[in-house]
């Protein structure tokens, strides 16, 4: 995947007006958040998740977000850590991000969320190397409800995650390829944007980029 710097900037399309707002965290200060992202958790529990961003130990990253510090009781494996921004307003356009599962031993991997209302509604897709599946989620009022599964095994990495938002019906491909789609009306609002993991699950996302559509 090309590399993406931080930007924000409108452009006119035949069809739509299109926003771009990109993060690869290089301009953040190592041990803290990107500016307007703030972390917080559905169900929460202590103690909290840490996120922040960290210097990658691959050449072909100079630097990540990454949930460092895991919830790792097995009484809180309920819980969802959220890292999330609402300076981008999305209702519909694309997310995409790099991401690398690290560890966790009741839950692993994680992915993007959107429309995020607040911590306990938003829609979500992982994806679980531990099950070997790829999943839409919506959590509404705290709870959450699978809409859509894929099976599907990928090698330890990093790796490409991408959603697409049109209206109701939204789409979600791994590494390029389109896994899952479905309909769904319960959140139609336009909400924040950001990253989550389940549980114990310690995972570092890169190359955060939203493209809104209006």
């Amino acid at each position: 995947m090309k590399r993406l710097i931080f930007a924000s900037f409108m452009i006119t399309g035949l069809f739509a007006d299109v926003g771009v707002r990109s993060w690869n965290f290089e301009d953040v200060q190592l041990g803290s958040l990107p500016k307007g992202w703030h972390t917080s958790a559905t169900h929460p529990k202590k103690p909290m998740a840490v996120w922040k961003v960290i210097k990658s130990d691959e050449p072909s990253r100079k630097q990540v977000l990454s949930l460092t510090k895991a919830n790792d009781s097995f009484l809180n494996g309920g819980i969802f850590n959220l890292c999330y921004t609402k300076s981008v307003d999305f209702k519909d356009g694309e997310i995409d991000v790099m991401f690398k599962a690290n560890s966790g031993h009741t839950d692993q991997g994680g992915g993007i969320m959107w429309r995020v209302q607040d911590d306990n509604n938003y829609y979500v897709v992982r994806f679980n190397p531990l099950e070997d599946n790829f999943r839409f989620y919506i959590v509404k009022d705290g709870h959450r409800h699978e809409l859509a599964s894929a099976n599907v095994k990928l090698a330890k990495g990093w790796h490409e995650m991408q959603i697409a938002q049109n209206g109701d019906d939204f789409k979600a491909s791994l590494d390029g390829k389109k896994l899952l789609s479905f309909t769904d009306s319960q959140l139609p609002k336009s909400g924040g944007v950001g990253v989550w993991t389940k549980s114990d699950a310690a995972t570092s996302f890169d190359d955060f980029s939203v493209k809104v559509v209006r």
